[in-house]
């Protein structure tokens, strides 16, 4: 790793819509319940991750639920939930922001999502196209933001108007807790550079993750702010490149085609266009998976939103995040199935060959000592040159 390279942060993820051992089936799938989810986070916790990311939406457990029941399970991880401007009031999800803020020490994040999917939106009473929903979320956050740094709000908004609204317990992080926000979209990008501080996206190439973040940069610089930038991505990472692209294999191994014709049906009624980009780097073919070296998109043939993985031997792995790093990424959003067992894997194989935020890493101890397991009650092993 390059001595330059600002030291990034790395999150991981709870599966609150599910988890398994293979996408598209039900073999090898798991009841995720709340014991399940404090076991992840825990894990999280212990091996350095700074945070963990809580998926929104109908087919997952409510974010702010499960982020208060399993926040005191653990001591230094951070919660990045989701904050819904057109589900939410304002200053409700200001008390609600504040709060959660309060009761874990200031280890919260905010993820503030806009929404892609016309059908489930309007499920949930959203009947606004996606030009409007990101409206709404400019002015939501205006309100939000103010009422969170202290100040007592008066405004009649074309879509919200608050009167003497104010926080009467402010959060623990001043002014707030920081502003996550993905949107690839002209309008998503315009409500970022005024509102937001780390903007993300979701596992494309390299090339266009920097083409990206220098489109958002200029976009910001010429609103006098400047943000930082995230990446959503999935890993597979095994101790060779073989065995990581059979793990691959084996992840979709269930997978047929009328299920990928049924997911992609999906998505594509989706106006989300950082879904359609995500769609477009495969076009729901099997036999064109490796969209960029190691970067595999076979999760987002059934799985939608982040629907590429980091795919090889650790130090490839290590390689492929470096890129992203020197295209500008300095916080990485990672998950992989299962979630449990390849948390492990990421943070053991993966966090010694990256320049991380030192503050978020424990230094982790083997009781038995440098060189290995106790055998026969009493001598340890001699340590072993490495063959590689």
């Amino acid at each position: 790793m390059s001595a330059n390279t600002t030291p990034a942060n790395v999150l991981w993820f709870l599966p609150t819509h599910g988890d398994s051992r293979y996408l598209g089936t039900t073999t090898g799938g798991r009841e995720v319940n709340f014991n399940y989810l404090r076991q992840i986070a825990q894990a999280a916790d212990q091996l350095g991750y700074f945070g963990v990311l809580l998926p929104t939406g109908r087919s997952c457990e409510d974010s702010w639920v499960v982020a208060s029941a399993v926040a005191p399970w653990t001591e230094r991880l951070r919660y990045l939930v989701a904050v819904r401007p057109g589900l939410q009031s304002p200053s409700v999800a200001a008390r609600m922001t504040a709060t959660l803020d309060r009761v874990s020490n200031g280890r919260l994040l905010i993820n503030v999502v806009t929404g892609g999917d016309p059908v489930e939106n309007r499920g949930d009473g959203i009947f606004l196209d996606h030009d409007e929903r990101y409206a709404v979320t400019r002015e939501f956050l205006n309100v939000y933001s103010d009422l969170l740094a202290g100040k007592t709000v008066n405004v009649q908004g074309k879509h919200i108007s608050i009167e003497d609204g104010r926080l009467l317990f402010e959060p623990v992080q001043s002014p707030r807790p920081p502003l996550y926000f993905g949107g690839s979209s002209d309008a998503g990008i315009d409500v970022a550079v005024d509102t937001v501080d780390k903007y993300l996206t979701w596992g494309e190439p390299p090339a266009q993750v920097a083409e990206k973040i220098a489109k958002v940069k200029a976009a910001a610089a010429k609103k006098g702010r400047k943000l930082t930038f995230g990446i959503r991505l999935h890993v597979i990472v095994r101790e060779t490149n073989e065995a990581a692209w059979r793990a691959a294999d084996e992840l979709i191994r269930y997978v047929t085609d009328d299920t990928i014709a049924a997911a992609q049906k999906i998505f594509s009624r989706m106006d989300s266009v950082g879904q359609h980009r995500m769609a477009q780097l495969h076009g729901g073919r099997r036999d064109k998976l490796e969209i960029s070296p190691n970067l595999w998109a076979g999760v987002g043939l059934v799985r939608g939103g982040a629907g590429t993985a980091l795919v090889g031997d650790p130090q490839t792995v290590a390689a492929r995040i470096k890129e992203y790093q020197d295209a500008g990424v300095d916080t990485f959003i990672m998950s992989g199935y299962p979630h449990l067992e390849e948390a492990y894997r990421f943070a053991e194989l993966v966090f010694p060959l990256l320049n991380l935020n030192q503050s978020s890493v424990p230094h982790l101890r083997v009781n038995t000592g440098p060189f290995g397991e106790t055998i026969g009650n009493d001598f340890r092993p001699q340590k072993q040159a490495s063959s590689s």
